[in-house]
C-alpha cells in the first residue's frame, strides 16, 4: 500500500481514539463535494445531469471548512464535477490543510497543469487524477479524444514539481485484463505515487447503464489482474503500488465478506449532507449529526436494497476493510506475507434474496433544491424595491 507513514500512523490514531471513546459510527473520510459542474460528460457519470441552475450552484470556502469541522474526519477527498472550476479551489484545499486534514484533490487533470501554481506541495496534499486505463480506453471512458493525453502530461508535470499524484482508476464490463496490466505497468515507470481502483457503481442516472459490473464479474476482473500483477512483478517488473488497504483489494478478490460502512465516507455538498452514501443521494441532512442520528442506516446496503446488489466501491467498503485491519492484525499481516488469493474457491457472498427494492427519489430532492434557489432570488429581485419603497416614504 503507497500511503505515506505520516497519514498511516495519523489515520490509526484516530481510529483508536474513536475505539476508547466507545463511537461505533464515525468518519474515515469526507467526501467534499462543492460543486457539480463538470468540463467532461462520461457517460458513466450520474453526477452532471443536473438543471443549470444546479449545476451553477458552489459551496463557500467557509461552508467547505466548517463542513470539515462537522465531520472531523482526518482525510478529505475533494471530487465533483471537476474541483479545479471552482474559483476558490486553492483556498479550500489551503483552508483543509491548516486544519491538518490530509486532502485529495480529484480531477479529471484537463484544468491541471493551469491552475497547478495556485497548490504547493505537501505531505498533506496529493491530487488523484482519473485515469480508466490507457489512451483508448481512458477517452472511450470520458466520451471525449485527446483526454488521456493532456492528463498523462500533467501528471509528468505535477510529479516533477514534488506534487505526489494518483489515479483513480474505475473499471467497467469492459475491462480487459491485460490491457490494465499494462496501464498499471506504465504508471508506474513513469512514477506514479498510488492507484486507486474501483469497480464502477451503477447509477441510476448514468447514460451508460451496460458496462456497470456485477459482483461475480467485479471479483473475476480483479483476480486476472492481480494475478498478473504477480507474474510481471516475478519478471522483475515494478510493484503496483495501491493507495488502498490490502483488505480492500482482497475483497475485491473475493476473498472477503464485507457489509459496506456508508457513514465511513460521509458527503457533503451543495446540497447537504447527503443520505446514506456518497453513490446514493435519496435525502439529505442540514447537520452532519443529523446525518448521523436520523439516517436509517440498517436499510441500505448489499442484501439490504436494490440498488446496492452490486456495489463492491471503495467509498462502502474501504472503511469496512479499515475496521477489520483493526481488529484482525494477523488477518493482516497474513495477507502481507501470502499475498491476495487469485486462485480457488471465493468467500459467501451476501444474500440479495430479502432486498428491498429501489425507491427513486432522485427529482424529488431536486425540485426541492430548485425551490429554493427560485424562493432566493425572487426574494433578492424584491428586497431593492423594497428598499426603495421606504426611502421614498422617508
Amino acid at each position: 500500500m503507497s500511503v505515506p507513514i505520516r497519514q498511516q500512523i495519523d489515520v490509526g490514531l484516530y481510529i483508536l481514539q474513536q475505539k476508547l471513546k466507545g463511537n461505533k459510527k464515525y468518519p474515515l473520510v469526507l467526501m467534499l463535494e462543492p460543486l457539480f459542474r463538470c468540463n467532461l460528460a462520461c457517460a458513466g457519470c450520474g453526477k452532471i445531469d443536473y438543471p443549470d441552475e444546479i449545476l451553477n450552484q458552489r459551496m463557500s470556502v467557509q461552508e467547505c471548512l466548517d463542513a470539515v469541522d462537522e465531520c472531523g474526519a482526518p482525510v478529505v477527498s475533494i471530487p465533483g464535477g471537476e474541483p479545479l472550476l471552482h474559483k476558490e479551489i486553492d483556498q479550500i484545499v489551503k483552508g483543509l490543510i491548516a486544519k491538518k486534514k490530509y486532502v485529495t484533490l480529484c480531477t479529471n487533470a484537463l484544468l491541471m497543469e493551469k491552475k497547478m501554481h495556485l497548490f504547493e506541495p505537501s505531505p498533506y496534499f496529493n491530487f488523484s487524477v482519473h485515469l480508466d486505463g490507457d489512451v483508448q480506453d481512458h477517452d472511450r471512458s470520458v466520451c471525449q479524444d485527446g483526454v488521456y493525453v493532456k492528463a498523462e502530461a500533467a501528471i509528468k508535470a505535477a510529479l516533477a514539481k514534488g506534487f505526489r499524484v494518483n489515479i483513480n482508476c474505475t473499471l467497467f464490463n469492459n475491462a480487459v485484463p491485460e490491457r490494465m496490466a499494462d496501464f498499471f505497468d506504465h504508471m508506474m515507470d513513469i512514477g506514479l505515487n498510488a492507484i486507486t481502483v474501483s469497480p464502477g457503481y451503477a447509477y441510476e442516472r448514468a447514460p451508460d447503464q451496460e458496462h456497470f459490473l456485477t459482483r461475480e464479474t467485479t471479483k473475476n476482473i480483479f483476480r486476472d489482474i492481480f494475478r498478473m500483477g504477480k507474474e510481471r512483478e516475478a519478471q522483475g517488473k515494478a510493484k503496483w503500488r495501491f493507495g488502498q488497504s490490502a483488505l480492500f483489494m482482497d475483497f475485491l478478490a473475493g476473498n472477503q465478506t464485507y457489509e459496506c460502512t456508508p457513514w465511513g465516507l460521509p458527503t457533503r455538498n451543495i446540497f447537504g449532507w447527503q443520505r446514506p452514501c456518497y453513490l446514493l443521494g435519496e435525502g439529505y441532512a442540514k447537520t452532519y449529526k443529523q446525518l448521523m442520528e436520523e439516517t436509517e442506516w440498517e436499510k441500505y446496503g448489499t442484501g439490504k436494497y436494490e440498488k446496492c446488489a452490486n456495489c463492491m466501491v471503495h467509498c462502502g467498503y474501504e472503511p469496512t476493510a479499515a475496521e477489520d485491519a483493526f481488529k484482525n492484525p494477523l488477518k493482516l499481516l497474513k495477507l502481507a506475507l501470502g499475498g491476495i488469493k487469485t486462485e480457488g474457491s471465493m468467500a459467501k457472498d451476501i444474500d440479495l434474496s430479502k432486498q428491498r427494492p429501489a425507491d427513486y427519489v432522485f427529482s424529488k430532492h431536486v425540485q426541492e433544491a430548485l425551490d429554493v434557489i427560485h424562493a432566493d432570488k425572487l426574494r433578492k429581485a424584491v428586497e431593492p424595491k423594497q428598499s426603495e419603497t421606504v426611502e421614498a416614504a422617508e
